[in-house]
């Protein structure tokens, strides 16, 4: 017997999208890592290399990586990174 297919989680979800968007970041020098998704829909991230203290970094955040999350999962209210 077979076990049910599950559904995937907020996370894995989150974390399929990123793995979509992370070779963008990658080409410019960056990286993006999935922390933690929180259970209001917060995404936590950390950005890498040359995203680090680069002014652009809070804009590829708002508009590439949240404004992406929030249109392929809905339980997504913001996208926030940590230090």
């Amino acid at each position: 017997m077979s076990a049910a297919p599950t559904t995937p989680t907020v996370f894995d979800r989150v974390a399929r999208v990123i793995k979509l968007i992370r070779p963008a970041v990658q080409a410019d020098g960056g990286d993006v890592e999935l922390v933690d998704v929180t259970d209001a829909g917060v995404v936590q991230i950390r950005l890498h290399g040359a995203c680090v203290g680069c002014p652009s970094s809070m804009i590829t955040l708002q508009v590439g990586i949240e404004r992406n999350l929030k249109a392929h999962i809905p339980e997504v209210t913001k996208v926030e990174a940590l230090d």
